[in-house]
């Protein structure tokens, strides 16, 4: 993507920045629990095909659905709403309300976060907590760039569209009904669990950043010895007839890193403009750029990624995954990857 900061013509310069990928390293594990009730998106049937659901998925997608049909973008939304709405459904389950904690930072009334606690059975010596932690705002959506209403969770063909249907509110709704499923059925635990429904993490740098909100004002609340949080591409992924094939955890993830071309000539007035102005000039760099290939590059987490998949997925994905760790590496796959 490239946006123009400034145009100097008349200066001969012209100023475009360009924003491209790369691998960073983090310390988050991201994975996802779903307790007795393992499901996602894609994998719910489609409602036409199986009218009567179990009450344990009635409720879960009903929690879902009500999650997802609030919106919480950053300009017209607001997580405070959602984090009520999630509260009142782990109120009902039992969760008394100094187990319920609405977080809302000052500046930011519709920026609210949600931290519920489940106390340990072992009430005497219990280990440090476990946190699940899931985020509850949206990327903007305007309607009119929509085939479907992006706040109406539509279910079509065994697949839900919405805005949030996957990121995050999915993992957000199990994370709430697992809350409900242990509390309900007294499940026994050696430590506190904890579950922390969290704003702005879409948005980057945000003063409102529900977890370093949390960390920095609130730490008590969240502290845990570990915690289960999204990524992964998916998390847990099962095929059509229920059966789990894997769970992922994450070790790495993509970000950013913006660089500024500039191009700088001897410039003129625009009214007898220069067939090799700053501008057509930058415009090719950017088409150079744009239609290079980086050279591939396995580092040792996607290479044992692929490795083990491989041997998992027996479609031409898997095929393709064996093509890419073979010496030379395949180029046809490499550019199906890609």
């Amino acid at each position: 993507m490239a946006s123009f900061k400034n145009t100097a013509l008349d200066q001969g310069r012209f100023v475009a920045g360009y924003c491209c990928r790369k691998q960073l390293k983090r310390s988050i594990v991201a994975t996802l629990i779903s307790g007795a009730a393992v499901w996602s998106a894609q994998a719910m049937p489609n409602s036409a095909d199986t009218p009567s659901l179990t009450p344990d998925q009635a409720r879960l997608r009903a929690i879902y659905q009500e999650l997802v049909e609030i919106n919480t973008t950053n300009s017209t939304g607001s997580c405070t709403k959602a984090a009520k709405a999630m509260a009142v459904h782990l109120k009902k389950a039992g969760f008394a309300d100094k187990d319920l904690n609405l977080v809302v930072p000052k500046g930011g009334p519709e920026k609210g976060n949600l931290v519920a606690r489940l106390r340990a059975t072992d009430g005497i010596n219990p280990k440090k907590p476990l946190l699940l932690l899931a985020h509850i705002d949206v990327v903007e959506a305007k309607r009119e760039d929509w085939i479907r209403d992006p706040f109406k969770l539509i279910e079509e063909n065994g697949m839900f569209y919405a805005r949030g249907a996957h990121d995050d509110k999915a993992m957000a709704a199990i994370f709430v009904d697992n809350m409900m499923r242990y509390k309900r059925d007294k499940t026994k635990l050696s430590r506190d669990v904890i579950l922390a429904l969290t704003c702005d993490e879409e948005i980057i740098p945000s003063q409102f950043n529900g977890i370093e909100y949390l960390l920095k004002h609130h730490r008590a609340l969240i502290d845990a010895e570990f915690a289960l949080n999204e990524g992964s591409g998916g998390n847990g992924l099962m095929d059509k007839s229920g059966k789990r094939i894997r769970m992922g955890i994450q070790a790495g993830e993509k970000t950013f890193q913006t660089f500024q071309l500039e191009i700088t000539n001897s410039g003129g007035h625009s009214s007898l403009p220069r067939k090799d102005n700053a501008i057509s000039r930058l415009s090719e760099a950017l088409g150079r750029l744009g239609r290079f290939d980086f050279p591939f590059k396995l580092i040792p987490t996607t290479r044992a990624y692929f490795e083990q998949m491989s041997e998992i997925d027996k479609s031409s994905v898997g095929a393709d995954m064996k093509a890419l760790l073979r010496d030379p590496v395949d180029p046809d796959a490499v550019a199906r990857f890609s």
